[in-house]
């Protein structure tokens, strides 16, 4: 809500065009080689691809651009530390990794299969990052 731009890329343009048009104003869709000068004035950027996770290449994205307070949000949850969130740390970004989106998407199965409601806090992600 308020704001004025969501830029999506993606590496195949259909699929962002396709997302722009479902999702109206104020979405969108730019050319892949073309994420970098979108960040320019971006509160907030988030890789939902699978650049950067384990057995992948990195994602290549020169964060030059991103405003010091910009948040970088990288839902890769093996590793924890990719080169993205890395990089925009270097720099003083706010950086988030992925592994909290994993714990929220399996809460609602936890619960049907065991009928029991996790809380989804450091203790949970703390015995989840035993176990990776």
């Amino acid at each position: 809500e308020g704001a004025t731009g969501i830029f999506i890329a993606n590496r195949t343009v259909a699929r962002a065009k396709a997302l722009q048009d479902e999702l109206g104003d104020p979405v969108r869709s730019i050319a892949w080689d073309e994420r970098a000068e979108a960040l320019d004035g971006a509160a907030l950027i988030v890789n939902t691809t699978t650049l950067g996770m384990e057995g992948q290449p990195p994602l290549d994205l020169m964060l030059d651009a991103l405003p010091p307070d910009a948040v970088v949000y990288d839902i890769v949850y093996v590793p924890l530390e990719t080169p993205l969130l890395a990089a925009a740390r270097a720099r003083g970004n706010p950086a988030v990794d992925g592994l909290g989106m994993l714990l929220h998407q399996a809460r609602p199965g936890f619960c049907d299969w065991f009928g029991t409601d996790p809380e989804v806090g450091q203790v949970l992600r703390d015995h989840v990052l035993e176990a990776l």
